[in-house]
């Protein structure tokens, strides 16, 4: 964590961030310290529920004054995610007073150390990697992350390798193992780590995955909050989700097979569909007829 606290903050000139922090950064200076005062003051909140500087406009990206110096102290970390709430909204709380002793009592590591220690973080979760798989997990900066993984490869704690199919370079874990066999099954919600970067996805799974919540719902192709069916080693299946917790129901507003899918798929889905209910507190799983695979997963439930 005090790597990533690193990377992402202790920059107020807004080093290694995306434009509109870097520029909110410059040129809201005493805006920004009556944020981080407010918050200070009254303990962790929203940003809905602060009241300073001018509203943002309608929609996802329509953020105000308020939300974008909470962002700005995000990065820089000053702030840091005190918890969430069921909208998936984060609450901002003052970092030393949040994070826990042993965090804010660990050294801060120098800037080389910290990106070195992500890229180790990412090449571990990962296995094997290409240099933007490893630059895309914590958004590191291009020149930065090519200098750090020439030196993790210097020391010996990255071998260079070829992937059959990726054409291009990539980057071996030295912990990395290869099971004889996986039989593991998931729904994935589509911010893991595992499909989060499309390009990435598209390379292991051959399936292109896209989030459809931000697409008019008339041009969605899948839905609006799809959870891809991890099957094994492949993706087979897509059903759109929402619980429907008046009727106590997990709701399957359509589910889509993908070219992977086999005879297996439907019962083992079903099973995943059965049991996220369980953990949600849903009597039972109730599949809408929308979809190539909806018949027969209903059938299976």
């Amino acid at each position: 964590l005090g790597a990533e606290v690193q990377f992402r903050g202790r920059h107020r000139a807004g080093v290694g961030t995306w434009k509109g922090i870097a520029r909110f950064l410059r040129t809201h200076e005493d805006f920004i310290e009556r944020v981080l005062t407010e918050i200070d003051t009254r303990g962790p909140m929203p940003a809905s529920e602060l009241n300073l500087g001018a509203k943002g406009a309608q929609g996802w990206w329509g953020w105000s004054e308020g939300k974008r110096a909470l962002e700005c102290l995000f990065w820089v970390g000053d702030l840091t995610a005190a918890t969430r709430r069921g909208t998936f909204e984060r609450v901002y709380g003052v970092s030393d007073k949040v994070l826990p002793r042993v965090v804010r009592e660990t050294p801060t590591p120098p800037r080389e150390e910290a990106q070195r220690e992500l890229i180790r973080i990412a090449a571990r979760a990962q296995g094997v990697a290409t240099e933007r798989d490893l630059r895309d997990y914590f958004r590191m900066p291009v020149a930065d992350t090519k200098a750090r993984i020439a030196e993790l490869v210097a020391g010996g704690e990255l071998a260079p390798v070829e992937v059959t199919g990726w054409g291009q370079l990539a980057y071996l874990h030295p912990e990395a193992r290869r099971p004889r066999k996986i039989t593991a099954n998931a729904l994935l919600s589509p911010f893991d780590n595992l499909i989060w970067f499309r390009e990435r996805t598209e390379r292991l799974f051959d399936t292109r995955i896209r989030l459809e919540i931000y697409t008019p719902a008339h041009k969605r192709v899948h839905g609006y909050y799809v959870l891809p069916f991890l099957q094994g080693e492949a993706i087979t299946a897509r059903v759109d989700l929402k619980a429907e917790r008046k009727k106590g129901a997990l709701l399957v507003q359509s589910a889509h097979a993908e070219p992977g899918a086999d005879d297996a798929t439907p019962s083992l889905l079903a099973g995943e569909l059965r049991l996220m209910a369980g953990w949600l507190g849903l009597d039972r799983v109730e599949v809408q007829p929308k979809g190539d695979l909806a018949e027969r997963l209903a059938a299976a439930l």
